[in-house]
């Protein structure tokens, strides 16, 4: 199957400079969404405020992101592209700044608001330049280099955020952050694309173009299976200590091992997805049901433990490339928002999925609450994609007995 698609003359093309610079974006981006959680002590200390309250922070960046990322899309859709990322650079590097001058934490909270709406423009602008630098034929393979700066904030952005904390403290982490958003934006705009001929429909229209049935689907399916292996990561901690007798200074080596898979999983399926995304996407999927349901009975094997980590990366950070692709596959006149709401959906799955892990943690059944969880959320989604896959099947059908070039078909290919 590898041979057949890395064949084909638009997957050996070489993909526009700017698709890895908009990787160190989106690196940028993750890495300030993990970076509180191992901050949260010295946050709490300098801020005189309890942990709970610093908890917040996260909160508030992952409330701005599932929100402020479609609403971004729609008051950003009229500024050119290369534009709109300088600008989301700029205000990511402002809201690090407010945050680091500030003693106030009703002002830094405020400040990681900012920092998200920033996040979601740059990311949801990134996606369409990225497929559109690509082209058609290679947009989902585009979105998958893009994305790989997800497993590199997990391999490297945290565990080095978290060093430079204890170095610099959590304002010197975030003045860092800030200055690499500043040095990126002049590097990022000389290589963006120019708008040229680009429309720019109605607000109608592109609400229009995100609220077919499919779309809903998708998102549904989107959803599911990240709230399932998000939920797994999030509560990794407690199962690898408990189950595998890994010691607490071993447990960021296995997030290590799941951010290399992440890496390989983003790319892979950034690669398959271009010829058969919906295919792409069920595999990548069942492969998360899988891993995490062997974690059931091998948690208690540490070298187990750490490949079935890997192989959950692998699968499970191969979906957002492949759910971006499609959602801007769905919504070919406004891939802007339609990136915006899948990235949305993964935000959303993951709150979804973490907030009743948390509540399973506390039921009888422990460390596995959450795996349980986890496993139920991703077979749901799995069911959601069976059945986009059959109403895909059955347009394509329908589109064939009508007589309909193979061309208009194969636009909607699975």
């Amino acid at each position: 199957m590898t041979t057949s698609i890395t064949s084909t003359a638009p997957t050996r093309q070489r993909l526009p400079f700017v698709v890895p610079l908009l990787a160190l974006g989106t690196f940028l981006m993750i890495t300030t969404e993990y970076l509180v959680a191992g901050l949260l002590q010295e946050l709490a200390e300098d801020l005189q405020v309890g942990l709970a309250q610093v908890g917040l922070l996260i909160t508030a960046f992952a409330i701005g992101m599932i929100i402020g990322w479609p609403v971004m899309a729609l008051a950003t859709r009229r500024l050119p592209r290369r534009a709109t990322l300088v600008l989301a650079l700029l205000g990511f590097a402002t809201g690090h700044i407010i945050a680091a001058l500030s003693s106030d934490f009703a002002i830094v909270l405020m400040a990681r608001v900012v920092t998200a709406l920033a996040a979601g423009a740059f990311w949801s602008v990134a996606a369409a330049v990225a497929t559109h630098a690509a082209g058609p034929a290679n947009s989902s393979r585009a979105l998958g280099v893009m994305m790989s700066g997800v497993g590199l904030a997990t391999v490297a952005g945290v565990p080095l955020g978290a060093f430079a904390g204890q170095l610099l403290g959590w304002r010197g982490t975030f003045w860092a952050l800030a200055v690499l958003a500043v040095l990126a934006s002049p590097v990022i705009a000389r290589f963006t694309p120019a708008d040229a001929g680009r429309g720019t429909p109605s607000i109608r229209a592109e609400l229009r173009a995100i609220t077919s049935r499919r779309m809903a689907v998708l998102v549904i399916a989107t959803i599911l299976a990240t709230g399932g292996y998000m939920t797994a990561f999030s509560y990794f901690s407690p199962l690898a200590t408990d189950r595998a007798g890994l010691p607490s200074w071993a447990v960021p080596l296995v997030f290590v091992v799941f951010g290399l898979g992440a890496i390989i999983g983003t790319n892979l399926a950034g690669r398959f997805a271009d010829t058969r995304p919906v295919t792409t996407f069920i595999t990548a999927t069942a492969g998360t049901v899988v891993a995490m349901a062997l974690l059931v009975p091998l948690s208690t094997n540490a070298v187990a433990t750490f490949v079935l980590m890997f192989l959950l990366g692998t699968a499970g950070m191969g979906i957002p490339p492949v759910g971006t692709g499609l959602a801007v596959r769905f919504a070919p006149a406004a891939p802007t928002l339609a990136a915006a709401i899948a990235v949305s959906a993964f935000n959303g799955g993951t709150a979804i999925g973490t907030w009743l892990g948390a509540a399973a943690l506390e039921s009888t059944l422990g460390v596995f609450g959450p795996l349980t969880v986890a496993i139920i959320l991703a077979a749901l989604g799995l069911l959601a994609l069976l059945i986009l896959a059959r109403s895909e099947h059955s347009s394509r059908h329908r589109r064939a007995s009508a007589g309909w070039p193979d061309s208009v078909a194969g636009r909607r290919r699975s």
